[in-house]
């Protein structure tokens, strides 16, 4: 049986939708071949609580936030499902909540209860209005501004029954100084706010940060490691190249040491020639004789030489006396003598 083209687009349109729904739910945290009990929680403020953030028990991920439900359409509260992705129960009168930290993302975490009854699919888990970092900073800060708020009170009362007392200048000081006060007490409420404050804004980019951080961790990580190899690579080269320099000048230095301590021995030796020269003084004058008597004889058969080589038919002439000290260098040699 052919296949028409047309059934053949449709089959891969098919395919390409299921591809694009399960890619969809498995980076939404969702398996949808595993089926993952669904329990709920009702909330009046989910504050930064997002979509495949976790839930926790005892510190322990144990789930992931599915899906948010308005309760009505005044959003007088909101209803957050969650799945469960551990063989876990829960104790019926657990309590959850919305935590956070400065750096990190919202979750959902669970006080475990100490009953002896669980929680089934479907039921929904007792919970607390408030709690988390911001909660608890509020609330710690709450006495302070409460206290701010009495002071400002008491100023208003001391202000009333003094201001027989105080000049006109005096008194508009003193309210300027409370106005501001009661400014100051009203931006740091603004400020504490947990959905539109400055700091909660700074906290929520604080976590965006290191979002971005954790996700780019093994890139971060393989950077450094590339540039401690570099670095231990060049000074490896480094240290290489000279040690190896070193150890060809102390060779050549031992070489030279070597050639010298020879010739020192041999100047020293009285045995040698060398030795004798330099240690024997009468031997070192006679040398100087030699030479002497050798450099006399050369310039006299140089100066004389019929003297020495004379060959004549008739008789030979007188010849002049030998040389008794080395001639002039530049003498030249007079015919007939």
């Amino acid at each position: 049986m052919k296949i028409s083209n047309e059934a053949k687009v449709g089959l891969l349109a098919i395919a390409a939708i299921l591809v694009l729904v399960l890619g969809f739910n498995f980076l939404k945290g969702r398996n949808l071949f595993n089926r993952e009990p669904t329990y709920y929680a009702v909330f009046k403020n989910i504050g930064s609580l997002e979509k495949s953030n976790q839930v926790k028990i005892n510190g322990l991920p144990i789930g992931t936030v599915y899906n948010f439900i308005p309760s009505d359409k005044e959003v007088n509260s909101i209803i957050v499902a969650f799945r469960l992705n551990r063989d876990v129960v829960i104790p019926s009168n657990s309590v959850a909540f919305i935590d956070g930290a400065i750096v990190g993302s919202s979750f959902i975490n669970i006080e475990k209860g100490t009953s002896n009854s669980y929680l089934n699919e479907g039921d929904t888990i007792s919970t607390r209005l408030e709690a988390g970092l911001m909660a608890d900073l509020k609330t710690q800060l709450s006495p302070t501004i409460t206290r701010v708020n009495e002071t400002l009170d008491s100023f208003k009362l001391i202000l009333g029954s003094m201001s027989a007392i105080f000049d006109p200048a005096t008194n508009s000081n003193i309210q300027t100084l409370i106005a501001r006060l009661a400014i100051s007490s009203a931006h740091l409420e603004q400020l504490l706010n947990a959905q539109t404050g400055a700091l909660a804004q700074t906290l929520s980019n604080m976590n965006a940060v290191s979002a971005n951080l954790a996700k780019n961790n093994d890139a971060i990580n393989s950077t450094i490691r590339n540039v401690e190899v570099t670095t231990a690579n060049l000074a490896n080269a480094r240290i290489q190249e000279t040690v190896a320099a070193l150890e060809g000048t102390i060779t050549e230095l031992k070489g030279t040491a070597a050639g010298l301590r020879t010739s020192i021995e041999h100047i020293n030796n009285p045995n040698g020639t060398l030795g004798a020269l330099v240690n024997d003084r009468k031997l070192y004058d006679q040398m100087n004789k030699v030479a002497l008597g050798l450099e006399i004889l050369l310039d006299d058969v140089r100066l004389h030489p019929k003297r020495y080589v004379n060959i004549s038919v008739f008789g030979s002439k007188s010849s002049p006396q030998p040389l008794t000290s080395p001639a002039i260098k530049d003498t030249i040699p007079v015919g007939g003598q």
